[in-house]
C-alpha cells in the first residue's frame, strides 16, 4: 500500500507543526533535567529561557537563533556538565541560521567557534580543569586536553552548519526543477494551444472563407450575367455582395489574431467597433429590406468605457441579425438610455413572438449576449415582448471603470 505523503518520514520536518511540537518537547526535557539534576544556579536556571522558548518560531523567525546559541554558549560556561537540552538547542538554534542564510557559512562558523574558544578559556580560567588540587598550567605538556572541549564544540558546529547549507542547495535545487517543469507544462501547453489554433484558422480559411467568398463572386456577377434584372434586385445583389466582402474581412482579422503567435501579441488590431457605429449598422439593416427606429434618452456620458460601447454594440448587432432571421418583415425598436451609473438597452420587434424566436434556434447569440454583458457586471434578460407577439431584450451595463481592463483583454 502505497504511503500518504503526510505520513512519510521526510516529509514531518516540513509540516508547519514540526517546530511546535519539538520545541514542546525540548521544553519539557528541560525541566524533567533541571528537576533531576537539582539545578540551582541563578545564572543556569536565567539562560535556559533563552535558549529553549524561542525555538518554537525558529520556522517563521529564524534569527531567534541568534539568540539561542550565545545564551546556550552562556549556559555552558556557568555549568560545565553540558545539558542534553541546552546541547540539542544550540544545534537547533545553529541549523535555523544555517538553513535559512540569516549570516554567511563562513561568518557563522567563525563567530560560533570563537565563542565556544572563549567558553573553553573561562572554564579553564575558572579551574574546571583542577587535577588533584592543581590548576592547570597552559602550555605545559598535555595543556592542549584542556582545549578537547573547542575541538569537539568546532567539529559540531561545522558539521551542523554543512548538513544546514547541504539541505539548503538540495531544496533550493529541488525548487528550480520544478519552477523548471512548470514552465516547461506551460510552454507544452501554450504550443498545444497555438497548434489548435492554427487548426481552427486552416478549417475556418479553407471551408467558411472559400464558402463566403463564392458567395460574394455569385452576387457580384449576377448583376452583369442575369438579364432584364429589376433595379431592387440589382441592388439586392450589390448587398449581398457587400456584405460577404465585409464578413470576409471580419473573417480574415479573425484568422490573423488565431495564427498569431507570442511574439506577435502586439501586432496592431483593426478598431473595435463604439457606439459611434451603430448609424451604419443601423443602415445596413434597412438597406437589406428592415425596418428600424433608434432612440436615446439622456445625455451620452463623454467618456465611457471602450469595453461598455463594444458590448452594447455587439448586443444591437444580434438582436438585428436575430430579427432578420427568425422574424423577417419585422419593425424593430431601439432604446439607448443614458446614466451616470449605467446605459440601458432595450431591444423589441414586432415579429411571431416565442414561435420562432432566437430560442428555438439552437444558436449561441443569445447567450453570447448574456456572457458579454456579465463580463461588465451588468445583466441582460429576453423572452416574449408581450401577449401580442414580438421578442424583448433588455440590458443594463454598468459603467465602471474595473470594467474596462478585463473585458477589452477578453473582445480585443
Amino acid at each position: 500500500m502505497r504511503q500518504s505523503p503526510t505520513l512519510r518520514p521526510t516529509a514531518w520536518p516540513r509540516s508547519p507543526r514540526y517546530p511546535y511540537v519539538t520545541g514542546v518537547l525540548l521544553l519539557l526535557l528541560a525541566v524533567a533535567e533541571v528537576l533531576h539534576s537539582r539545578i540551582t544556579s541563578t545564572t543556569v536556571l536565567a539562560t535556559l529561557p533563552f535558549v529553549v522558548p524561542p525555538l518554537l518560531w525558529r520556522r517563521s523567525e529564524p534569527r531567534v537563533g541568534l539568540l539561542v546559541v550565545p545564551a546556550a554558549l552562556l549556559n555552558f560556561l556557568c555549568r560545565p556538565e553540558l545539558l542534553l537540552t541546552v546541547a540539542v538547542a544550540g544545534v537547533m538554534g545553529l541549523y535555523s541560521l544555517a538553513r535559512h542564510r540569516v549570516l554567511h557559512p563562513a561568518v557563522l562558523i567563525t563567530g560560533t567557534i570563537t565563542g565556544a574558544l572563549l567558553v573553553n578559556a573561562g572554564h579553564v580560567a575558572m579551574g574546571v580543569y583542577d587535577l588533584g588540587g592543581r590548576a592547570p598550567a597552559v602550555g605545559a605538556d598535555g595543556s592542549l586536553s584542556y582545549f578537547t572541549e573547542s575541538f569537539v564544540l568546532a567539529v559540531g558546529v561545522v558539521a551542523t552548519v554543512g548538513v544546514a547549507d547541504a539541505f539548503r542547495s538540495r531544496e533550493e535545487s529541488r525548487q528550480a526543477r520544478e519552477a523548471a517543469q512548470r514552465e516547461l507544462i506551460a510552454m507544452e501547453r501554450r504550443h498545444a494551444a497555438t497548434q489548435e489554433r492554427a487548426a481552427i484558422a486552416r478549417e475556418l480559411h479553407d471551408i467558411v472563407a472559400h464558402s463566403v467568398s463564392v458567395i460574394a463572386v455569385q452576387a457580384e456577377s449576377a448583376t452583369y450575367t442575369t438579364p432584364d434584372l429589376s433595379p431592387p434586385a440589382r441592388d439586392g445583389f450589390q448587398q449581398i455582395a457587400a456584405s460577404a466582402r465585409s464578413a470576409l474581412t471580419e473573417l480574415r482579422h479573425l484568422l490573423s489574431v488565431l495564427r498569431a503567435d507570442d511574439a506577435a501579441e502586439d501586432a496592431p488590431l483593426l478598431p473595435q467597433p463604439t457606439l459611434d457605429s451603430l448609424d451604419a449598422l443601423l443602415e445596413a439593416h434597412r438597406s437589406g429590406g428592415g425596418e428600424v427606429t433608434l432612440h436615446t434618452e439622456g445625455t451620452r456620458p463623454p467618456l465611457l468605457p471602450p469595453s461598455l460601447e463594444l458590448t452594447a454594440y455587439r448586443i444591437v448587432q444580434e438582436a438585428l441579425t436575430n430579427a432578420r432571421r427568425h422574424a423577417r418583415g419585422a419593425a424593430v425598436d431601439i432604446r439607448l438610455a443614458y446614466a451616470d451609473d449605467e446605459v440601458r438597452i432595450r431591444i423589441t420587434d414586432d415579429g411571431p413572438g416565442p414561435q420562432g424566436s432566437p430560442h428555438d434556434s439552437g444558436g449561441h447569440g443569445l447567450s453570447g449576449m448574456r456572457e458579454r454583458a456579465n463580463l461588465l457586471g451588468g445583466r441582460l434578460t429576453c423572452g416574449p415582448a408581450g401577449p401580442g407577439g414580438g421578442f424583448l431584450i433588455e440590458a443594463e451595463l454598468p459603467v465602471r471603470a474595473g470594467a474596462k481592463s478585463f473585458a477589452e483583454g477578453v473582445y480585443e
